[in-house]
């Protein structure tokens, strides 16, 4: 049956950039991961959901976007993909938008990173938004609790290989 092909997986092999986050082995919790695929196969980012509440669903998402992902590409109060994996994954399908930003600074070990804080419609959520040296955003969203300057502290570079598949 020649008209039967194998496509290319639309899974992208893995990232070929480190993944700035928690450590599953530090984390009591149930821990997930997910990269965007692009077209050719690539992988466009990488985003982890942390479960802080037991199998309730997840307190945090934490993604990884390289500079040209279409994930980072948002309209005038769009909410970061991040934010809408979180709501999707808590099953929240109410309507969210950005209300306003505000740039911070903030100390992970030696570095200084400026935050961007964002200030949603739905109060439960928060989130930040920071550029890496290498042009990677992270983006940090949580649900039902604030996020605090000591989290910083907490993040790692992850290898990319632990996302080869």
């Amino acid at each position: 049956m020649s008209f039967l092909r194998r496509r290319p997986s639309a899974t992208p092999t893995g990232p070929d950039f480190d993944v700035l986050a928690m450590d599953p082995g530090d984390w009591p919790g149930n821990l997930g991961a997910g990269l965007l695929p692009a077209p050719d196969g690539t992988c466009q980012g990488v985003f982890l959901r942390y479960d802080l509440f037991g199998g309730r669903g997840p307190a945090m998402v934490i993604g990884n976007l390289p500079e040209g992902a279409p994930a980072r590409e948002l309209g005038e109060g769009q909410v970061p993909f991040e934010v809408a994996q979180l709501l999707l994954a808590l099953e929240n399908d109410e309507e969210v938008e950005v209300v306003s930003t505000e740039d911070v600074p903030v100390m992970q070990g030696d570095n200084l990173l400026i935050v961007r804080r964002l200030k949603l419609s739905e109060s439960r959520i928060s989130c930040v938004q920071f550029d890496r040296s290498d042009n990677v955003l992270v983006t940090i969203a949580s649900w039902d609790r604030p996020i605090t300057d000591d989290l910083y502290a907490l993040l790692k570079p992850l290898p990319a290989e632990m996302f080869q598949g």
